[in-house]
């Protein structure tokens, strides 16, 4: 039986732009097969909206939440869950 696919939007605040967070971001969903995308915004956070497997989603949000590169400093995170129509691939938006 496959498993349910889930979507999550998550927000991160802190020092997480012009660090490589979205490149480091990118490579830990690709690690976990999780598919959606990573965009900067403009009040200094990045918006992730991933999907995939619910333990797949667990992992791949403690990843980010340790932060996925050494350079950025954060100071929380929101988590949501979303209804998302299915996604493919993983990529930067923009």
């Amino acid at each position: 039986m496959d498993e349910e696919i889930k979507t999550v939007k998550i927000d991160v605040f802190g020092i997480v732009q012009g660090v490589g967070f979205r490149w480091a971001t990118i490579q830990v969903a690709k690690h976990f097969n999780i598919a959606g995308w990573v965009q900067n915004k403009p009040d200094g956070s990045v918006e992730i909206v991933a999907q995939g497997p619910l333990a797949s989603l667990t992992q791949f949000a403690a990843r980010i939440q340790e932060s996925p590169t050494p350079y950025a400093k954060i100071h929380s995170i929101t988590t949501n869950y979303i209804t998302k129509s299915r996604l493919k691939g993983f990529n930067v938006k923009y």
